[in-house]
């Protein structure tokens, strides 16, 4: 049997390849999206297929948002918020330092 590597050097060995950065960010926003629509949806006592009929959608398409597997367009993000009942808010802010 091999050495067994810890967690925190494969990650940062991996974050150290190129475009990684870029590609963590990207799936960090997809995800922190698709929650914070779960979490409305189920505030709202919706079921997935209620929403996508609200938003126009199917049912599989809200399940992939939710699950953080689609990164949104602004006309989408403004379809569901209108069925979701909030306002879109489209912030840009500075980058925080790891600490």
């Amino acid at each position: 049997m091999g050495e067994r590597t810890a967690w925190s050097d494969k990650r940062a060995e991996i974050m150290n390849r190129p475009g990684a950065g870029a590609a963590y960010e990207a799936a960090r926003l997809r995800y922190e999206l698709g929650d914070a629509v779960r979490r409305r949806r189920e505030e709202l006592g919706l079921t997935q297929t209620e929403l996508a009929d609200r938003a126009g959608l199917k049912q599989p398409a809200v399940a992939r948002f939710e699950a953080g597997g689609t990164m949104p367009t602004i006309p989408l993000l403004e379809r569901l918020a209108e069925a979701l009942e909030v306002r879109l808010s489209v912030q840009f802010q500075p980058f925080q330092k790891a600490s």
